[in-house]
């Protein structure tokens, strides 16, 4: 048995069902089957949407958190590697009997 992954939707795919759903030309049932996604988060999407939609016009844009997340991502992800290296460094270090006072 395999386990199944969650999907993820961009932002772009959300706002375009969710404009859709907004426009009422098709029920709910009918966008969920178009788009294949359920229809309570279709639900859950239109509300979002016109919940921030005044954001758009105030001026005051916040940075896009799926930007900001993934560019926090990367950065861990860099503090982690150097972490990992320079506890290598000072293991090698201490094998070859230097101190961290020998270095300048």
């Amino acid at each position: 048995m395999t386990k199944q992954t969650r999907r993820k939707f961009s932002a772009d795919f959300k706002a375009k069902v969710a404009l859709e759903a907004i426009k009422n030309q098709k029920t709910l049932a009918q966008l969920s089957h178009q788009f294949g996604v359920n229809a309570i988060t279709i639900s859950k999407w239109k509300a979002e949407f016109l919940e921030r939609m005044a954001i758009v016009f105030s001026g005051n844009n916040p940075v896009s958190n799926e930007q900001s997340s993934d560019e926090v991502e990367k950065l861990y992800a860099q503090i982690g590697q150097l972490k990992v290296e320079n506890d290598f460094l000072k293991k090698s270090a201490r094998k070859l009997g230097w101190s961290g006072t020998d270095w300048k």
